[in-house]
């Protein structure tokens, strides 16, 4: 039984548990485990890891492909009693047989309808375990006990399920009654896996966030590496920060925590051959326990690349900064408080335009040098994507003129050309009400009218380095973001309504703010050009992006103020934003943002956004593209949809 096909089963089971929202349900991979193996399996090297279930703060690990039992059946019931415990399951200090009959018990009490199932998957699971007399010295009593405890969580307390020794199990009573062996003597790496049971790994909230620390240096030309095929990797991993002892430096050691770090692993691994070119380096990793993580020498090649859903800085910033930064609040979930200036904004320009003019006013002096050759390329460009999308753009637009143009209901009145039967259900109900005061001229028609349109709208795209990522066999997810701001530019000038268009990345705490248009600026050539300038970067802490962009609109009188991220993975950046800490922050941004009475709404084209995004923007506060190359017209779409009852 495949995860795939009951992995929304399972997180709908696990949150309607009382399992904790921002938990997400992934692969597991392959650990060390313990238990007797037959002699077959010693000689091929066989039995020594399996994917057994885990759980931590981020993730909830489950084996990718079921097999344990014969029948399918119950390696789905497998599947949602894993569920069932994840959400009930609390780590203590007891250890892990402890909190696992501890979780047990729970399960069965919040979900009574899987008591028949869990009772046929102990008898299964018993079936296949080995017999406790077959065993010698430790492991016999080790095997004993987690046999003893799993009959006694039977709802039944193990009624009918004899010991192979022919004596009867402890009831819940004497189970209680006598002690468990120490945490520190029943281990999953002590016994055979106990499918039925969840290991707790006591991870550090940041363990994601330190695999990342810094930015690759620039290589010269002639000694960068050729693009290589990257493989996609959805297991989740644990890692560990360590230093490359290999090398030969003597006792100078330099540290750089700007280097970049590659994936290496200071312990043998089994492989097929040791001199294969043409390895699954993916599989390699999954030989490994724990991944850990070195800096990488100057001048080192990698074998192989490996997407672990990481972002890389770019080299070079090149974009002038405008004014001073703002300081800007995030949100500490672990504490449960905001905290006042964590980060600050920079905004920036890029060097596409003149500089403005001094207090003498004296005339704007034009770009020089290499500030000249980039405004020059950053015109070329413009007109290039102005040629390309004309069609587009002329389609897009017209759409947004006729949205303008069309006259709207106006609900809510007493004299109307059609009776508006929400406002008729509403007065029937109020009429039954005796305590409600009636009147002789309901509220319960509606007109089409035409009214001047009242909506202010801020554009938030997501720069950070993975959109230098190829979206198709053609264009980079940078390229298809570039094109949409230019389509939607070109359209929100025609329908009139007032909107700035803002690119974000960020680098730590220091979040980048490509100003492309602000509002009371023409959307023009040298907006056009901004524009066609975007290039990637750094990181994503779309939290404080959020933020950023509610201030924004906070300043603009119109009714409604429409919030638009486009955006193509998940928060990132390098100090421990990451995981939940990241997802915690964005999910309180965005819920301030409503409370501000904004609408925010996020554009992906990230195939995993399910995942995470209806946990931010909520169900309906998000639209996945399956097809990236349509980004530009599912983003007409969305602003179209937003923007229909707006009067």
């Amino acid at each position: 039984m495949p995860l795939e096909q009951v992995q929304r089963a399972v997180q709908m089971l696990f949150r309607a548990g009382g399992g904790d929202a921002l938990v997400r349900v992934v692969p597991a991979t392959a650990q060390k485990v313990g238990g007797p193996r037959g002699w077959l399996q010693k000689m091929a090297g066989a039995g020594e890891r399996a994917p057994t279930p885990t759980l931590d703060a981020q993730t909830l690990a489950l084996p990718p492909v079921l097999a344990v039992f014969p029948d399918v059946q119950l390696n789905r019931d497998l599947y949602l009693w894993l569920a069932a415990q994840g959400a009930c399951h609390v780590a203590t200090p007891a250890g892990w047989l402890a909190d696992n009959v501890a979780a047990t018990q729970r399960a069965l009490q919040r979900f009574p309808g899987l008591r028949t199932r869990y009772a046929r998957l102990v008898q299964a699971h018993l079936a296949q375990r080995a017999a406790p007399s077959r065993l010698q010295g430790s492991a016999r009593a080790l095997e004993q006990a987690v046999q003893d405890a799993l009959r006694a969580s039977l709802p039944e307390g193990g009624s009918g399920l004899a010991r192979d020794d022919g004596t009867s199990p402890p009831t819940s009573a004497a189970s209680q009654a006598s002690p468990l062996p120490p945490a520190s003597a029943v281990a999953p790496t002590s016994v055979t896996p106990v499918w039925l049971w969840l290991q707790a790994l006591h991870v550090g909230e940041d363990a994601a966030e330190s695999v990342a620390d810094g930015a690759e240096p620039e290589l010269p030309e002639a000694r960068k590496e050729p693009d290589k095929p990257v493989q996609q990797d959805h297991k989740r991993r644990r890692a560990q920060r360590t230093e490359d002892t290999t090398s030969k430096d003597g006792l100078v050691m330099f540290f750089r925590a700007e280097s970049i770090l590659s994936w290496s692993e200071f312990v043998r691994v089994n492989r097929t051959g040791d001199d294969e070119d043409n390895q699954d380096y993916s599989r390699v990793a999954d030989d490994m326990e724990e991944l850990h993580i070195a800096n990488r020498k100057p001048g080192e090649s990698l074998a192989a690349r490996i997407k672990f859903d990481l972002d890389l800085p770019s080299a070079s910033a090149d974009d002038l900064p405008v004014g001073e930064g703002e300081p800007l609040p995030e949100w500490d979930y672990k504490r449960q408080q905001l905290v006042e200036g964590r980060c600050r904004a920079q905004r920036l320009r890029a060097r596409t335009e003149p500089k403005a003019p001094d207090a003498a006013g004296a005339a704007a002096s034009p770009p020089a040098g290499d500030e000249a050759a980039a405004a020059s390329a950053a015109e070329t460009e413009a007109a290039a994507l102005a040629r390309r999308l004309k069609t587009t753009s002329r389609q897009v637009r017209r759409r947004f003129e006729a949205l303008r143009a069309a006259p709207r209901w106006q609900h809510g009145l007493t004299q109307g050309d059609e009776l508006d039967l929400d406002a008729w259900v509403r007065h029937q109900v109020e009429r039954r009400d005796r305590a409600h005061r009636h009147t002789e001229s309901p509220a319960i028609f509606s007109r089409r009218v035409r009214a001047e349109r009242s909506l202010s709208t801020v554009i938030l795209a997501d720069l950070s380095l993975s959109t230098d990522a190829y979206a198709t066999q053609t264009a980079r997810v940078v390229d298809l973001v570039r094109d949409s701001l230019f389509v939607f530019g070109n359209a929100l000038e025609g329908v009139g309504d007032p909107f700035e268009m803002l690119g974000f990345s960020s680098v730590r705490r220091a979040i980048r703010i490509h100003e492309l248009k602000r509002f009371g600026e023409p959307w023009n050539d040298a907006a056009r050009a901004r524009v066609a300038a975007i290039k990637p970067g750094f990181y994503t802490r779309m939290g404080a992006a959020v933020r950023y962009g509610t201030q924004r609109l906070a300043q603009r009188p119109e009714r409604q103020r429409l919030l638009l991220i486009l955006s193509d993975g998940k928060p990132n950046d390098l100090d421990h934003y990451e995981g939940r800490h990241g997802l915690e922050d964005t999910r309180h941004a965005v819920l301030a943002a409503r409370a501000a009475g904004l609408v925010p709404f996020c554009v992906t084209i990230d195939q995993e956004a399910n995942q995470y995004l209806p946990r931010l923007f909520g169900l309906h506060g998000y639209a996945l593209v399956h097809r990236p190359d349509q980004l530009a017209r599912a983003l007409t779409q969305v602003y179209v949809r937003l923007t229909a009852a707006v009067r």
